[in-house]
């Protein structure tokens, strides 16, 4: 199972840094970074609520799942 995760689509959509972004939803940009990287094993909900009205957007805005078998053709 492979997350993909978009938030660099929605942070370029809305024309905002990541360290906005961070210091909006209250995290350090290490760790935003390490989510939109698809290095994070978990995300809370509480972050991810906060992520989506920060940005005003779905969660489904910013994670979606890829086949792994199709990503390797």
């Amino acid at each position: 199972m492979a997350i993909a995760v978009d938030i660099d689509v929605m942070l370029a959509r809305r024309k905002m840094s990541v360290g906005e972004l961070a210091d909006r939803v209250g995290i350090t940009p290490a760790n935003l970074a390490v989510l939109k990287n698809g290095r994070a094993k978990a995300v809370r909900f509480a972050t991810l609520a906060a992520l989506c009205e920060v940005l005003d957007c779905q969660p489904g805005d910013l994670l979606r799942w890829e086949n792994e078998d199709a990503a390797g053709e």
